[in-house]
């Protein structure tokens, strides 16, 4: 069986029954999409069609981070898991590859690095002090990190200065960008560089420009936060690789239920660019969080802590 979810979905549709089932479950998947409520003996009917495929490679594709046509593969595998998210914002399980399955680049960064060490280049004001501003001179030799990267920090800073308010959306897609299409070596460095002081913590907390990509006028209640995110099949899939990666156990050692801690940092990094994209909280620690707040939150106020204790509190983390 194909572990693809697009090759699989072309293999079960060219099986009239196989087609018929994942036509039942497209439709409970679109109901779901438009926040409606299935009646039982409807829950039921969509509950029963996923259990048909129970034989087919459609029930365990799953998708690659740097894939083309990403988003389409996503919506595959939410049509056949739809029932995973009914009510609840545990999502239980990645449709994600396992990292140590995908292919890993070979780069060239120790060489760039090697080169930003160089006498030419020991110069650079605050080079030796700030391993942020390093971490960007490395990047900038590579014409694919250097690219990208002033990709999204123009969109992500157009307005800045005027009335004009920045394209979140475009800033998003932007910053996905980068940390989907360079190599870990660069963004890793650059998004998680050690501090010493806040000069270097303010530029570590403005990697993702947060003006534009993370901070509202005013924090809105998380919740609202996560029902944006349900609502795109990017934003759910990173908040399920994040949950399944990051899950705190407080009688682990480490504080993670897989010990893990590079897919935890991994899955991180892919809440960037969504609409529940985190950053650190102040140029003095590495503190992280969402922007949003859990005040107001009523009878759901469990749910909405739960929420934002997955970064504030987060020992995996």
């Amino acid at each position: 069986p194909s572990s693809d979810c697009i090759v699989a979905e072309q293999l079960c549709l060219s099986d009239s029954t196989c087609n018929a089932t994942y036509r039942t479950l497209e439709n409970c998947a679109l109901v779901k999409t438009r926040l409606l409520s299935l009646d039982h003996e409807s829950r039921v009917r969509c509950l029963n069609a996923e259990l048909d495929l129970e034989n087919s490679s459609l029930l365990h594709c799953r998708c690659h981070r740097r894939m083309k046509r990403q988003e389409h593969c996503l919506r595959i595998f939410w049509t056949v898991h739809s029932s995973m998210t009914d009510g609840y914002f545990n999502l239980e399980t990645s449709p994600y590859e396992n990292p140590a399955n995908e292919e890993h680049w070979k780069t060239d960064y120790n060489k760039l690095a090697a080169l930003v060490s160089g006498k030419n280049c020991s110069q650079l004001v605050g080079d030796a002090t700030n391993p942020c501003l390093r971490a960007t001179h490395v990047c900038n030799l590579s014409k694919k990190c250097f690219r990208l990267r002033t990709d999204y920090a123009s969109i992500c800073t157009k307005g800045a200065g005027s009335e004009d308010v920045c394209d979140r959306r475009k800033c998003h897609r932007g910053l996905r960008n980068f940390f989907e299409k360079v190599p870990e070596d660069f963004t890793k460095k650059i998004l998680f560089c050690p501090c010493q002081d806040e000069f270097c913590g303010e530029r570590r907390r403005k990697t993702i420009v947060p003006d534009c990509s993370f901070q509202y006028n005013t924090k809105p209640n998380c919740l609202w936060l996560l029902d944006s995110c349900l609502e795109d099949h990017i934003c759910k899939s990173r908040l399920a690789d994040f949950q399944q990666n990051c899950q705190p156990v407080d009688m682990s050692p480490d504080g993670c239920s897989l010990h893990n801690h590079a897919a935890c940092l991994q899955a991180y990094m892919g809440m960037i660019g969504t609409p529940m994209t985190p950053n650190y909280v102040s140029n003095s620690s590495v503190e992280v969080s969402l922007w949003c707040t859990c005040e107001n939150s009523g009878n759901q106020k469990e749910k909405c802590d739960q929420i934002l204790g997955m970064f504030e509190s987060n020992k995996c983390l």
